[in-house]
């Protein structure tokens, strides 16, 4: 397959993970290798984590592991297989600045640690504008 990156196409981003419309979290990918991804994501009004114009803190957490969902689903897509389901095996830690509002550009930098046998370690950290506003340590967990 072709590497499509940096994108913003919609349609791609979605084909790359399970969640779909009103759950997804992720809008672009700006770089991929095997051992990290950046994605990114704006929130808007109509998002079901959004409360008085503020991106909540579940919506966050779950932005940042669709972004490891796209690190495993552009994997794949450069193999030809189609992405694979998958879930949070567990949140080590969580720890929130600042949360983000509607119209934000969230972007995420998820660092894979260790991956073995469908389970990855990543750290991942999202800034707004440079700003460090999350930063998450977790296992997730392929079907």
């Amino acid at each position: 397959m072709e590497n499509r990156l940096p994108t913003t196409d919609q349609d791609f981003v979605e084909s790359l993970i399970p969640q779909r419309f009103p759950f997804v979290m992720v809008n672009s990918i700006a770089e991929y290798s095997e051992s990290h991804l950046i994605a990114g994501f704006i929130p808007k009004e109509e998002n079901i984590f959004i409360q008085d114009g503020i991106f909540q803190a579940s919506g966050l957490l779950e932005h940042q592991a669709q972004s490891v969902a796209l690190h495993t689903g552009y994997k794949f897509y450069l193999s030809g297989k189609e992405a694979p389901t998958g879930y949070i095996g567990a949140v080590k830690s969580f720890e929130i600045n600042k949360l983000p509002e509607t119209g934000d550009q969230l972007v995420s930098e998820v660092s894979i640690i260790n991956e073995m046998m469908g389970v990855t370690l990543v750290d991942v950290v999202t800034k707004i504008n440079d700003e460090v506003i999350a930063k998450s340590q977790m296992k997730t967990v392929v079907m």
